[in-house]
């Protein structure tokens, strides 16, 4: 038997187990997983600034290397997205009526477990610590194949929880990072139908197709996140500016990060000389169309069938369009399902933005960078699903969980 059928089979297995626990065990668990977490952290920064160290002289890209790098900082956001799990409502066994049959059969549907759950990502650590922490409440096993330039910090991080989860007499292999970054090894994980109940790649681009074209286990899809601002003629421009300069340049290797902005010709004139001055001086280069680029020195003016980069950097792609209409065909042709924004005072266009444009989250007057599982309440997110089935947004604990029918009579037969 290989690795890593057997790391599948034990995962299945491990995940009966989490059928008995109760919700104040589960807290009890994760509240001991922060604690090590944060009692380690030395530790793991340690281990981490060796691989961030590898990952520079490998020239790796700076997005990817900034996603790497864990601090005092990112490790206590991890240990306290930990503990928000806790204080979440655990979904499993939640029961809600359907109805009753004329025939007095009642019917129920009641939430329960994935059952196994496969993280496939790049760089990040911290996808360790939340999707353990996740699957663990929803009550699904997990299994987690990091890519190489994270390797020994995710097993450094899982190693801390397993060892928690013996503390407590459950099974590690509720928790297994891959110990192996091969990619014969990946093929094969993603062909454990058998034991493997669905796959979340989480990465570039190429990732995430490479996974969708290959995998025998289904598979949700988080594509890139092409994340666009559009400024509308009644929108406060000091509004559209923090967020335009927040959703930017806060963190830029990030999915939620803008790249593209989209202005309405009416205010151009007032606003976008404003963003030329304030990207000059944070240094973004813009890539803009014919219609804008008057406002902007040194811009690269592209074509109007040229936008939807990802960038990941301190880059933009800036577009003058005549009107709403247009800027809502501009997120559907160049969009990537992902988060997408409008700045507006008008609540009723505002609606309309929202209904309109086909995203898994769509905001009025607020940051892009808001588009994250925190910093939406559900503790942290095992990732964003940019397809809808069966999720849609930044998933949480409900979206690690699917329903069952519950059906209850008293010796009804069907003629």
């Amino acid at each position: 038997m290989s690795i890593i059928t057997e790391l599948a089979q034990q995962a299945k297995k491990a995940a009966r187990t989490l059928a008995i626990l109760s919700e104040s065990q589960k807290n009890a668990v994760l509240t001991d997983m922060a604690a090590a977490i944060r009692a380690n952290k030395s530790k793991i920064i340690e281990v981490n600034e060796k691989e961030v160290a590898r990952a520079k002289e490998n020239n790796l890209d700076a997005a990817m290397v900034d996603r790497l790098i864990l601090n005092d900082e990112r490790i206590e956001s991890m240990a306290e997205g930990i503990e928000v799990i806790v204080g979440l409502d655990d979904p499993v066994g939640k029961e809600r009526v359907i109805g009753t049959r004329p025939n007095g059969i009642e019917i129920k549907k009641m939430r329960i477990p994935l059952g196994v759950v496969c993280m496939i990502y790049e760089a990040r650590p911290n996808v360790t610590a939340d999707a353990g922490a996740l699957c663990f409440k929803s009550g699904n096993a997990v299994i987690l194949r990091g890519g190489k330039e994270a390797l020994d910090t995710s097993l450094a991080i899982a190693e801390l929880m397993q060892d928690v989860l013996e503390k407590h007499n459950l099974p590690k292999a509720l928790v297994t990072v891959v110990p192996n970054p091969d990619r014969a090894l990946m093929q094969e994980l993603m062909e454990q139908r058998d034991y493997i109940d669905v796959i979340i790649p989480r990465g570039g681009e190429g990732l995430i197709n490479y996974v969708t074209d290959n995998a025998k286990v289904p598979v949700i899809q988080h594509f890139k996140g092409v994340c666009h601002l559009y400024v509308d003629k009644d929108a406060d421009l000091d509004k559209a500016m923090a967020l335009l300069l927040n959703g930017k340049t806060q963190r830029t290797g990030v999915c939620n990060a803008l790249e593209g902005l989209v202005v309405h010709q009416a205010i151009a004139g007032d606003f976008l000389p404003k963003v030329a001055e304030a990207f000059k001086e944070k240094g973004v280069k813009v890539h803009v169309n014919e219609k804008g680029s008057q406002y902007f020195d040194g811009a690269d003016v592209i074509s109007e069938d040229a936008f939807g980069e990802e960038y990941l950097g301190l880059e933009i792609a800036i577009r003058v369009v005549d009107d709403f209409d247009a800027a809502v065909d501009h997120i559907a042709q160049f969009g990537s399902n992902h988060t997408e924004v409008i700045c507006t005072e008008d609540a009723e266009k505002g609606k309309l933005f929202q209904r309109a444009v086909d995203a898994s989250v769509v905001m009025v007057n607020a940051s892009s960078r808001f588009s994250d599982g925190s910093q939406l309440g559900l503790g942290a997110e095992i990732g964003i699903a940019t397809t809808k089935l069966h999720a849609y947004g930044p998933m949480g604990l409900e979206s690690l969980t699917s329903e069952k029918y519950l059906v209850n009579g008293e010796g009804q037969i069907r003629d």
